[in-house]
């Protein structure tokens, strides 16, 4: 099977669901806390155990995106205390 790389925006777009995906998982753990209805805590470990399934799922793909960034040649001189430091060449 060929493996298709992501695009940039695609890529970034993954990153966000997988972010909001975790935050969900964590909000979902940590509110089963203080549910003391049994069969909404048993739906909540259901979305837990279904969620971490999808977030593993979207880490697999997140492996097909293009992370590599070309470094310029020049940068910027940093300015410390008011004053432009030293250039360091490479």
């Amino acid at each position: 099977m060929e493996s298709k790389s992501l695009t940039p925006h695609e890529s970034l777009d993954l990153h966000e669901v997988i972010n909001f995906k975790t935050l969900c998982i964590a909000k979902s753990k940590l509110m089963q806390g203080l549910v003391f209805d049994q069969d909404l805590k048993n739906l909540m470990k259901k979305d837990v155990e279904q969620s971490i399934l999808a977030l593993s799922e979207l880490q697999e793909m997140y492996k097909n995106g293009p992370f590599e960034t070309v470094i310029p040649e020049m940068r910027p001189t940093p300015i410390l205390d008011g004053e432009e430091g030293i250039k360091v060449e490479q």
